[in-house]
Order: C-alpha cells, then structure tokens, then sequence
C-alpha cells in the first residue's frame, strides 16, 4: 500500500524571525534568573548571592575563553568553600537549570505557534505535513480514515528509579511556565505585569524552599499517583483533542458529511502491573493501581457532566429534541422544577446519576457525593451509548455545533478511556513463570522434575497441559509464597477484566523470553484464572520480549516455531490474528553497546516481518526504548521512521520510560506535539516509506 513520493519544502523561518525567537528566550531566562537571584539573597543572604555569582562569572569566562586563570581561580572558589555553601551553590545552578529549561520549552512552543501561522508552510513530525503528503501520494480521506480505525499508537508510562523529582516541584515548574505563557499571548497593562512578576516571585519562592528530589522511597501507589499527575497534566484534554483534529482534517473535501473516526491513540501503563525485578507489585497493589485509574477517569468523566448539564440549557420549547433524547430525559431521577422544561440537562442528570453509582461500584473515589438511586453502568460502552443519545439529537436537531464542544470531547475521552483510563500491562521474568510452573507440575504429579527437561520436553508436557480440561492447582495444597502471589496476580487480572473490561489488562509481557516454553507457560498460567477457555480463546495477548543480543538473534526463529504450533495460534487467532513482540533497547545496549544493538535490533525485526507474513498473522511491535541514547532513546519520529518496510504497519507501542516522562508531557502544549509526532510517523512509516526487500539475514 505504500506509495513514494517526493517530500514537500520543509518549513524555513525568515532569520529575523529566528533572531527575534532567540531574543524573547534569553529576555525569559535573564527575567527567571533575575528573580532567582533576588531570592537567594532575600532568603540566604548577600554572602551566598555574590558566591553564586562569582561561579557563575568564572564559569563563563573559562567556557568561553578557555580563560585559564579563570579555571583556576574557579578551582579556588570551589575547593574554598564549606559543605553548607556548596549545598546552597548547587541548589541554586539546579534551579536555574530547570528555569532556564522552562523558558526553553515556552520558547519552543512560541516557535511551534510561529511555523503554524505561516501560510502554506508545513513540518515534519505534524500531522499536517504528513497529511498533506498522503494526499499529495493519492490517499484520501476515505482510505485515510479506514487506516487510523485499523491504526494502534500507544506510548507507554514506565516507573523508572531514576525518575527522583517530585510532584510538589513539577507543579511549581508548571506554575512558573503557564505564567510565563500568560505574559506571552496576552496584552497586559502596567499593573497587570507587575502582579505577573509578583506571581513568579511567589512560585520561585516556593520551589526554592521545595525539595527537588524525595527523601523517602516511594511506595507502588505513590508511583502510581505520580503517573496520573500526567493524566491532568496533558492525556486527559490532548488525547481526545487530537482525535478530533484529524478527524476534522481528514473530513475536508467530502462535501461536509461528517464522518467519525475509531479512535487509534490509547495510553498505556506498566506502573502497578510491571512485577520484574519488583517484588512489591502485587495482587493487592494491582488491584489498588486499577481502583485509582477509574477513580481519575470517572472523576474527570463527572466533573465533566456537571459543566456539560450548565451549558445544555436547551429548552423544549424552544428547540426539538429526538425521542430517544425525551425517553433518556424520561428517566432521569431529577425532579427540580426548574429543568423540567429543559430535557438535555435532565438526561444529563440522569448520565452524572448512573455515573456516580458506577463509581461506587467500581470502588473508585471521585471526591463527589453520589447523586440518586439509578443503577450503575454495565460498561463504558453503556455510558458512551447514552452519550451518542445527546449527540444524535443535537445533530439532527439543527445544533451540531453544541455537539462539537464539550460533549465531543467528553464522548472521544469515553472511547478513548473507558472506565479503567489506561491499559496496564502485566510484565514478569521468564524465570519466574518458570519456578511457578515447575513447582504446579511437581505437586499435580509428584515425582515430575520440570525444570531437569530441555526444551522440546518441555514444550510437550506445557502443550499437553493446555489441552487438559482438569485444572493443575488444587485448593487442598499448600504452593510457596512466590507461587501464590503468581496465581493471585492472573486471578485478579480475571478480575479486572470483569470489572473495567478487557482493556483494563490486554497484555501479559513475559521478560527475558528465550524459548518457546517461556510463552507457553504463562498460557498455562492464563489458562488457570480462566482467562484462555477451554476452545483456545485468549482474554489476553502473550507478549515476548527480546533483550540480550542473542535473544534478538533467535527471536525470529522462536516465533517461527511458535506461530507452527496450532494451540498457540488458535490463541493468536482469538486475539485477532495478530501477535505483539517486545524489543528491549536498553538491555541490548547494555549487552553490545550502541552500534550492535541498533543494528541486532533491525536484523531482527526485518526476520520477524519475514515471519509473520509467511505465517498470515498480523505483527505489532513494542519497543522498549529508553530515555538516553546509551539506553535506545532518541527522538521518537526519527526511530519510527528508521524502522524497516513492513515493521510498522499501523500497530505500534512506545515505552515512555519515568525519567523523561515529565519531559515529554507535564507541559499540555509540549505534551500534544510529542502525541502528534507518534501518529504522524506510524503513519508516514505505514504508508509512504517505500518497502524495500530485505537482505537475507541468517539466525
């Protein structure tokens, strides 16, 4: 389906423009440094001010002469000082370094804003500029939209232990920078700049007296609070914000009929799911991982309603309304004689009613009293259903444009979300499935040494067990305590899928996957908490990943061996007929370094392409990318389109590991331009990379 054509001119920037950009930066980091400045002497005193100064001074003229008197009076001023002045002197450069890095980011959105208002100007990584040059290769809106309601783009939140700054600091950070873009987009008087600088002050002030960094270990659930800092931060607006963008985009030219999209970006997660390596990622703290999800989404989907029911003010009288709207007003529990003669805000009422009963259901905390008696939804699909009631009768009630505000949003944010908010993977090592499965099959058959067998043994006795209808654990035995929190983990994942659906947990990633047997058996594992059934349908995809060099070198041959088997592709065919692979960056860096990691990395995945296409089975690849180039991190558009013909093809899922997370998207307009990138380059790697025919590669 690829079609090659020529780029079109990436976008220029008149110099004087560049010029005037580079202006306002350095005016915003001399402001920030002023204030800075102004703080440590109000607040430390002179002494320390001038010392910070004097580094500073020094600093820059050794850096910028390799001045080497200046080197060495710095040495002086550096070996001369006390624990207590080098204290203050380092809180002070890091400081600066985040302010400076916040007038950066607001600079480059200032830059991004620039491009945008230029005429006819477009730019690699937008979806604009990708958009245009599938028109331009002959694809329209049409197969457009048939390729993002097939498409996958999911960038995925990591805990990472050296993900250290606190919440408390990223909120202050956050405050300085949407001041800053205050003072940017708006004309303000005088007066109205001095509260301005006051407000800096203020947040300078108390990030000052703030903590960078924790002093205290964080438990699971406080990693996971600070995952969902994201969700408010930029998901829960950009996400929907996107779809409808493209939507509208790839509407353009169909003579106005509107036309909606699937919705193809979903956000995934291994924080509270990830067990490898982690011993306090339990059951328990699963279960508590997916009750705080549905708590934020729920809590956004009700803060929502309530805003949505004051702007519905839409009166019987005064407009016409379909009758699947009256029925759902009909049966709102809300008796206020002042909306009685208002239907949108009753069948409003009556959504926020059985919303809120779902909330207690779900044992999710939404900060907001339960309102009624209605019975709670089913499902999200319920409560998105009763949404598109509103929509319908808007639309075809002459009011399309009320339906395009904040109820779209909200309905995308449903679709998109669902009552679980993220997809949690579980992920745990090979080794660890097979403790389990040896110590299950010793107990069922004593005398059975499971860990003695080699490889194809194994596979024999796993395959044999998938095909038993008897379960192999029994309520009669006592397992080791790593055994029962194994079989607990993939019993609360039945669990969740009962409660949030299937999307609450759609992948189970087996580490340091080496063999055919490490997927198995975590099938047999699946199979137990009955989420693979006795016809060989799977509730959940099995994901291998691929680490070490030598993994990666095997990998094509192991899936090659795995796709022949018919069990395991009657599970692969349940799910779809499509198959998800990890790669692992960082560890194959770790194992060959840079250079034969990137190109093991490629060899293998031009040999799983090969495979998969001879065996008819659907590939997604997960790479797991980490945040420094020494780890496989980089700029995310270059590394999806580096990826070889074939290796993207609408499906693709990004590790966002915890220590650029902050980076990427606890700015909303920083965060929506690094979502853009993703889609626009699965998509430009889909569907305008030429494919080329691969070297014969051998494993």
């Amino acid at each position: 389906m690829s079609r090659q054509i020529m780029p079109l001119p990436r976008a220029g920037q008149p110099e004087s423009d560049a010029a005037a950009l580079d202006a306002r930066l350095r005016d915003d980091i001399r402001l920030l440094g002023r204030i800075l400045g102004d703080t440590v002497r109000d607040q430390e005193g002179e002494a320390v001010f001038d010392l910070v100064e004097r580094i500073r001074q020094t600093s820059i003229r050794f850096h910028r002469d390799d001045d080497k008197p200046a080197r060495r009076e710095l040495e002086a001023i550096l070996d001369g000082m006390s624990t207590d002045e080098t204290v203050l002197v380092v809180r002070a450069f890091s400081y600066f370094s985040h302010l400076a890095n916040i007038a950066e980011d607001q600079n480059n959105i200032r830059q991004m804003r620039s491009q945008t208002l230029v005429d006819g100007v477009q730019h690699e990584g937008r979806l604009a500029y990708t958009l245009a040059r599938a028109h331009l290769a002959g694809f329209g809106g049409a197969e457009l939209r048939d390729f993002f309601n097939n498409a996958l783009v999911s960038p995925v939140l990591t805990a990472h232990p050296t993900e250290v700054r606190r919440k408390s600091a990223i909120d202050r950070e956050m405050e300085v920078a949407a001041l800053l873009d205050r003072r940017e987009r708006m004309q303000l008087t005088p007066e109205e700049f001095e509260v301005s600088e006051e407000q800096l002050r203020r947040a300078v002030l108390t990030l000052w007296h703030t903590n960078l960094l924790r002093r205290t270990k964080l438990t699971v659930l406080d990693e996971v609070a600070n995952g969902l800092s994201f969700y408010d931060y930029t998901f829960l607006r950009e996400v929907p914000r996107l779809h409808c963008v493209l939507e509208d985009r790839l509407q353009d030219g169909d003579g106005g009929v509107s036309h909606e999209m699937a919705s193809f970006l979903r956000i995934g997660s291994w924080i509270g799911g990830d067990r490898d390596g982690n011993p306090f990622v339990t059951a328990d703290v699963m279960r508590g991982t997916l009750r705080m999800q549905a708590s934020r989404i729920l809590r956004y989907y009700l803060d929502e309603l309530h805003e949505l029911g004051r702007e519905l003010s839409l009166a019987a009288d005064l407009t016409n309304v379909s009758a699947e709207l009256r029925t759902l007003a009909e049966r709102s529990a809300d008796t206020s004689p002042h909306r009685r003669g208002e239907p949108y805000r009753l069948a409003v009422s009556g959504i926020y009613a059985r919303l809120s009963a779902t909330a207690l259901k779900l044992q999710a905390d939404t900060l907001r009293p339960r309102y009624g008696n209605s019975p709670p939804y089913e499902s999200a699909a319920e409560f998105s259903a009763d949404l598109d009631v509103l929509h319908r009768s808007l639309t075809e009630n002459n009011s399309e444009v009320i339906a395009r505000g904040r109820l779209r949003h909200l309905r995308r944010a449903a679709d998109c979300f669902g009552f679980h908010l993220a997809c949690l993977d579980l992920r745990q090592n090979s080794t660890v499935h097979e403790r389990t499965i040896a110590e299950l099959l010793g107990a069922a058959a004593p005398g059975t040494d499971y860990l003695a067998l080699d490889e194809e043994a194994r596979i024999v006795v796993l395959l044999r067990e998938l095909r038993s209808a008897r379960p192999l654990t029994s309520p009669f035995i006592t397992y080791s305590e790593e055994t029962r929190g194994e079989l607990a983990v993939f019993h609360a994942a039945a669990e969740a899928h009962e409660m949030f659906g299937p999307a609450a947990i759609p992948q189970c990633i087996v580490s340091m996957s080496e063999g055919v047997s490490d997927l198995l058996e975590v099938a047999l594992l699946l199979k137990e908490a009955d989420l693979i059934d006795p016809t060989g349908h799977s509730a959940i995809n099995i994901v291998p990943l691929f680490e070490t060099i030598e993994d990666l070198q095997a990998c094509a041959g192991i899936m090659d061996r795995l796709l022949s088997l018919p069990q395991y592709r009657a599970l692969v065919d349940s799910r779809g007929g499509l198959q998800e692979v990890m790669l692992g960056y960082s560890d194959s860096n770790k194992d060959g370094g840079f250079v034969t990691s990137g190109w093991e990395l490629y060899k293998a995945e031009i040999g799983l392409v090969e495979v998969f296409e001879r065996h008819h089975v659907r590939l997604r690849l997960f790479h797991g990318r980490g945040g420094s180039v020494g780890r496989g991190g980089g700029p995310s558009y270059d590394a999806i389109l580096a990826q070889p013909g074939g290796a993207v093809n609408g499906q693709i899922r990004i590790t966002e590991q915890g220590e650029i997370i902050s980076s990427k998207y606890s700015n909303a307009e920083v965060g929506r331009s690094n979502l853009e990138i993703l889609a626009a380059a699965t998509l430009e790697a889909s569907l305008l990379q030429p494919r080329q025919s691969a070297p014969s590669l051998e494993y």
